[in-house]
């Protein structure tokens, strides 16, 4: 699936925001892009530990998922989740200081990387476990159909996860009560190193819908308006309490698996190939050649974002570590009267 246009050719997705909010979804993939530039040096220069999945490449599925929701709407993550994160309105600084383990942190330095959690802009969390963010997704989407509240709740999930139980488990679930749930499935055409062509017996991951008796549409991931078009009416179903949908975004990483991968099963052609579409190159040029933006305003942007990133980075060295006495606090969730402390 492709975007649709107007009559002068715009996108006509891009009728529900204003050009400021346009400018500012392309200052987001920026961000994404320049905050995880940014992270992956500092692991380089040994200030982040363990281990970290970037999703460099993948910034438009993110961004476009994310435009159409509402501060108050949820999403659930993955291990390549900080453009999910960022996109939902979470803090470079605050993400920085989780990485390099600090009390600042989004999860006071517990989380790191892969499980960065920000409740106050509905994120419900990343998980380290692939697809484990599915059921949380059907469990958030069961309580907010039980109370009655109009929110949504979006489950990204990588092309890997589509082999899991829980994807089956969690689908058809969430098709049997039509909850208010978006699964949306980042298709970068690797799980590790393994291809899709070689894990999944259908062609396009967004087939299985059809299994559960709910929308499955295929998009490319790497085009903003592509995906914030299908996220759109896929949110707007479930808000009106018609039920689950399943979206693929087709999309691509530029760096290996993880930071210990030596991405040995790529060609350097495909990997070029895919750099070629890349999906802020290719949002910015559309924004452009519709006068949305000009080049004095994109450098401004590109300009801002650099400061932040470069702000973000000295907070979170600047940030004091845990207190070891503080070893099994904010770890576990306390009950109503219950101190946070836990041992």
């Amino acid at each position: 699936m492709t975007a649709t246009v107007g009559t002068e050719g715009i996108p006509r997705i891009f009728e529900r925001f204003s050009p400021q909010a346009l400018q500012g979804f392309l200052r987001q993939m920026y961000l994404i892009r320049q905050f995880e530039e940014g992270a992956e040096q500092a692991y380089m220069r040994g200030l982040v530990h363990g281990t970290m999945h970037l999703s460099i490449g993948q910034e438009a599925s993110a961004v476009g998922v994310c435009s159409v929701l509402e501060r108050a709407d949820y999403i659930t993550s993955t291990h390549r989740g900080h453009g999910h994160c960022i996109a939902k309105g979470a803090e470079p600084k605050f993400m920085f200081a989780e990485f390099f383990g600090k009390d600042t942190g989004y999860c006071r330095g517990r989380g790191g990387s892969m499980h960065i959690a920000d409740l106050a802009t509905g994120n419900l969390g990343a998980n380290g476990i692939v697809g484990g963010g599915l059921p949380i997704a059907v469990g958030a989407a069961l309580a907010l159909q039980q109370e009655k509240r109009p929110q949504v709740v979006v489950s990204f999930f990588g092309d890997g996860a589509n082999n899991e139980g829980a994807f089956h488990e969690s689908l058809n679930m969430a098709a049997i009560w039509k909850l208010p749930v978006v699964f949306v499935c980042e298709n970068n055409q690797y799980g590790m190193s393994t291809s899709t062509e070689r894990s999944t017996a259908v062609k396009r991951i967004a087939q299985r819908a059809q299994a559960y008796d709910m929308p499955g549409v295929t998009v490319d991931g790497n085009d903003f308006a592509a995906v914030a078009e299908a996220s759109a009416t896929a949110v707007d179903r479930a808000r009106s309490r018609q039920g689950p949908s399943l979206l693929e975004c087709l999309t691509y990483r530029h760096r290996g698996h993880s930071k210990s991968d030596r991405n040995r099963y790529r060609t350097k052609e495909e990997i070029d190939s895919w750099i070629a579409r890349d999906p802020i190159g290719r949002f910015q040029h559309t924004l452009m050649s519709h006068g949305l933006i000009d080049e004095p305003q994109v450098a401004a942007l590109v300009a801002s974002v650099e400061r932040e990133i470069a702000e973000g980075i000295e907070f979170a060295k600047d940030s004091p570590a845990p207190e070891l006495s503080s070893l099994t606090s904010f770890v576990y969730a306390k009950a109503p009267g219950e101190s946070a402390h836990v041992g």
